[in-house]
This record gives C-alpha cells, structure tokens and sequence, in this order.
C-alpha cells in the first residue's frame, strides 16, 4: 500500500509511518559512532547511539506486523510497543516515551473520528512531540535537565507547534523542526557543565535529530545536511572536572502488574540504590490496564534493583549490562564475565566446596527446617544476576522446587543473561557436572557435557527413620538407617553406616570407579572411614572420597561415578 503525496509532500498515513521507521533505522546505523562519541551524560559509556538504534530496530520490528493496516494510529501503537519491550538504556526509555507520544495522540485522534485514522496532520505532530516531551518528564521523576534530548525535543515540538497554528504542511513542519533542534542542540554544552566541560553536545539529543530528519526525509524525500558533531577540546573548559565514579551496572527490565502507586515507591526504592531512574509506563491514556513499566537505573547493586522490582509487581526481559569495564577489562555494556556456574548448595562445608571449584553459591535459608522446600524463584534470579555473568549454568542440586526453578530461570531469561539449569538432583551429581565444566567451550556443549555428567552419576541419600513404618525394602523402626534412590527406600538397616554399605553395593552393582559421600551435620566422622574401609576391602580398583558439607536433612548424600 503506498501513501498519497499533497502538495506540500507525502502524507504521513500508516505506511510513511512505517518507511519513517525504517529510514530511522538506517539513518542511526550511519550516525552510531558519532552518537556514541558524544556520550558523555549522564555515564560516558559510548552507547546512547548503540541503545537508541536497537531500541527503534525494536520498534520498527513490531510496526512490520501491522504492515497491511491502512490505520495510522495501529502502527503508531506497534511502534510504542515494540520499543517499550526492546528499550536499551536510558536513551532507549526516552525514545520509547517519544513514540508512545505519538501512539496516544493518535488514538486519541482516532476515536474521534469513531474509526480509522488515516494520517497525521501538523497538528496531531505537534500535539504528540509535546506529550513526549510531558511523558519523557514523567519518566525521569518529574525533573527536567536542561541541555539533554528534552531541551531538543521540546524545540522540536513548539517548531512543529508554530507551524500547525500558521496552517502549514508537514514538509514546512518537519524542516523547523529539524532547524529547531539543531539551534536547542548546540546550545546544550551551554546548560549542562558535563557537556561543556567534555566539549559535546548532547547525545540523546543528536539522536533525536537524526530521528526528525529521517522524518522530513520521509516527507520531502530530501535529506538534510546536518553537521559531523565530534568532541571539541576548543570548547572544552579549562577549569578542573571533579572525577565521579561511575556505578557498576546499568539494570533495564519491564514491569507487570504494577499501579502507579507502586511505580512512584519502586522509584524511591531504586533512588536510594543507585541514580539515573527511569520508569516510563507502557499503558496508553486510554487504558485502564494496571501495570507495565519500563524501568532502568544505574547502581553497583544490580540484584537488589531486580529485587525492588519484584516486591513492586513481575520484572521480564531483565537487561544487566557493565558501565564501565573496571578491572576486568571488560568492554562497557556487556557483563563483567562471559559464563558463571551457580551451586544451590546446604551447608558451610558445602559453600566451601563449590566456591573452591570455582562455582557462585546460593545457600537455601539456614532457618528452615526442610532445606529442599525455600529456595524461591525470586532468591534464585538475585544469585543469578549477583553472578555478574552473561552466561549462567545453574546447578539445583534438588534445593529449588521445580516450579520456582523454572519461573526464577525464566525470570532470568532476557537481555543479557543465558541461563541453562542443569538436572542435578543432589550436590554429588552437582560436583560431577562441576568437575567437567569448561568456561572456554561453547555454552550449549559445556552445557550438554555437564548434564551427561551429571545424568551419569547414580546417586542415592541415607537417612535416620523418624518413625515405624513400612518401607519398599521392609519394615522399619524409630533410630534406623534408611538407604534412599529414587525416592525409594531401597535399604533398612540398624544405623547409618550399615545402611550406607547397603547403598554403596547397590549403586556400585552396574559398576564405578569413584564414590562421593558428603557427611551431614551431626555425623560422626568413624562413619566416613568405615565406609572407605568398606570400598576398599570390597570393591577393589574404586576410589571413595568423603567431604564433610555438614548439610541439613539427610545424613549422607552418595554419588557413584
């Protein structure tokens, strides 16, 4: 479907809607080291043209499904959308309130019409720069900073403004707007010290231009020809900047079931945990839908911001990216290392253990009674991020619940993290996928190497009988030692030794060369060396290894590899 072209140049009906999408794309793709090199506010992380190019790639993405619709305001809505669920930074929030200005006014046009909206008028652009300009506000608190993309924008708006009140066309609207921005712009190093101080103008700022001239282009089928903006230490001040250090993390991740109530105290929360805040909401004006929030924040606690959000409502699409490399050297907007592995383990001599191979530790709450049963999705999601890796194999160790395994996971599943939970069902499996974990090695065969391993290590657990009872393996009484695999006491015996002997044979009866038995809390260590008594009398040519993890529940834990 093609636009119709007025005298004054194309209508900006659905489909230049979309072109305009699309040449914005382009167009950020030319500009994105410029823009990036003018980053300076408020991190110099060089990627403000980086996060506004994906975030409109985002956009444009969810516009192309609306691509036989002839209604304007549909595909303003797609674009809202797609950049509210793929906004990267802070740049990537504002630009995502700007398209949603532009999605309200329409649909506000729209219905009162009482049906389709076929294209913008000068009026209807001004009137949604200026709401973007109010929602761009909103989103940051309330407080405006002169000499950022707000100053940019809102010229931009009273230009188009101006030109809807003179009665002119879109081409005549565009170009002031353009013109516009250019003159708020440069003057932007003048009200913002950080600016002047590096020599820049504003970045965000410089992107917005971009976007307004891929508009006019659109229009007018005429490019303009704008200035190469570079850092210039003409303009640089003389006098000496005080060295701020700049957060750790940058945590972007959207927002459900969340009021506006709740919007302002997850703002306060995050205030208090670092700076740069942003939630922008993703209801229209028209919508009475509680809940979705773009958030964002700069801080060094990038759990405890995942953390705000899930007292406040259900965080997706969770993006943690490093601000600055530090000592690990690691380039800005990434993690601060490529692949982690995260034990769910009970016990200090556990901790001890994994963290001694290498793995993060989470450990299940100390008070609980039962272990196995406390673990939540929101606990597991905090160690996932607190990894600081892009990549996370996570080993359960048949401490997490499946389901809050699965929604901590899922959680943890977005921008930025990889998350693959591995089928440990103990901390014995969870060494044996330990032992062959390779960081180097691609993540789906490191993965796949460390289940098989772990799959591989028959297991079983002997417990003290609490009770009399009728078991698989026959009667048993208070004080007993009950030999377990696969939920099944398979074992009755008088104590705890002889019924780990009896385990020991069973699991050794298809073979092995190494058993593992981690020793509980109250057990007595004589047990551990009659076991290798007992390995080494009776199965000659296998190694038993015994480490004392002083876990909770069962008394031994027993893998055989």
């Amino acid at each position: 479907m093609g636009s119709q072209v007025d005298a004054s140049g194309r209508l900006l009906d659905a489909s230049a809607l979309r072109d305009w999408a699309h040449t914005a794309v382009s167009d950020l793709i030319t500009h994105i080291d410029e823009i990036n090199r003018l980053n300076v506010f408020p991190v110099a992380d060089s990627d403000t043209g980086t996060n506004m190019l994906f975030t409109m790639r985002s956009a444009l993405a969810e516009a192309n499904t609306e691509a036989g619709s002839g209604d304007v305001s549909r595909v303003a809505a797609a674009l809202s959308a797609g950049a509210l669920n793929g906004a990267r930074g802070n740049s990537g929030v504002i630009l995502s309130q700007i398209l949603r200005g532009i999605a309200d006014v329409t649909a506000a046009a729209a219905a009162e019409t009482e049906g389709e909206l076929r294209h913008i008028d000068t009026a209807v652009l001004g009137s949604a720069l200026r709401h973007g300009v109010a929602l761009v506000v909103a989103s940051m608190g309330g407080q405006e900073v002169a000499g950022t993309i707000v100053s940019v924008l809102q010229a931009a708006a009273g230009a188009v403004e101006q030109c809807a009140d003179a009665g002119e066309g879109l081409a005549r609207a565009t170009s002031a707007a353009g013109d516009a921005a250019v003159i708020a712009l440069e003057k932007t190093p003048e009200q913002l010290d950080v600016l002047g101080n590096a020599g820049v103008v504003d970045a965000g700022g410089r992107g917005l231009l971009v976007l307004l001239d891929a508009l006019h282009s659109t229009i007018t089928g005429q490019a303009s020809a704008r200035t190469v903006y570079e850092p210039s230490p003409r303009r640089a001040s003389t006098e000496p900047v005080a060295e701020q250090r700049a957060p750790k993390f940058e945590v972007m991740y959207l927002l459900e079931g969340c009021d506006g109530a709740a919007a302002d105290a997850l703002r306060d929360r995050l205030g208090e945990l670092g700076d740069s805040v942003a939630i922008a909401t993703s209801a229209s004006e028209a919508s009475d839908a509680v809940g979705g929030y773009s958030v964002h924040v700069h801080t060094d606690d990038a759990g405890a911001a995942v953390e705000a959000g899930l007292a406040f409502g259900r965080p997706r699409r969770i993006q943690i990216s490093a601000l600055t490399g530090g000592a690990t050297g690691v380039p800005p907007g990434s993690w601060t290392r490529e692949r982690a592995v995260l034990a769910v383990v009970d016990g200090d001599g556990a901790a001890q253990l994994f963290a001694g191979e290498g793995a993060c530790v989470l450990r299940p709450d100390p008070d609980a009674a039962d272990p196995s049963t406390v673990v939540s999705a929101q606990q597991l999601l905090r160690a996932v991020v607190d990894t600081g890796a892009a990549q996370v194999m996570v080993l359960p160790n048949g401490y997490v619940a499946a389901e809050e395994l699965v929604a901590g996971c899922t959680a943890a599943i977005g921008w930025g993290i990889d998350v693959v939970p591995l089928p440990t069902g103990s901390m014995v499996q969870g060494l044996a996928a330990l032992a062959v974990h390779e960081p180097g090695r691609p993540a789906v065969d490191d993965g796949y190497t460390m289940a098989h391993a772990a799959g591989g290590a028959r297991h079983g657990s002997v417990r003290i009988a609490t009770e009399k009872a009728l078991t698989f393996a026959g009667p048993c009484e208070p004080g007993d030692g009950l030999g377990i695999a696969g939920d099944e006491v398979l074992i009755v015996a008088p104590d705890i030794a002889a019924a780990a002997i009896g385990l020991i044979d069973l699991l050794l009866a298809a073979g092995g060369e190494l058993v593992t038995v981690l020793t509980g809390a109250a057990v007595d260590a004589a047990i551990g060396h009659a076991l290798q008594q007992h390995v080494h009398d009776d199965h000659p040519g296998t190694e038993l290894v015994t480490y004392r993890t002083e876990h909770r529940g069962d008394a031994l834990l027993i893998g055989v590899e």
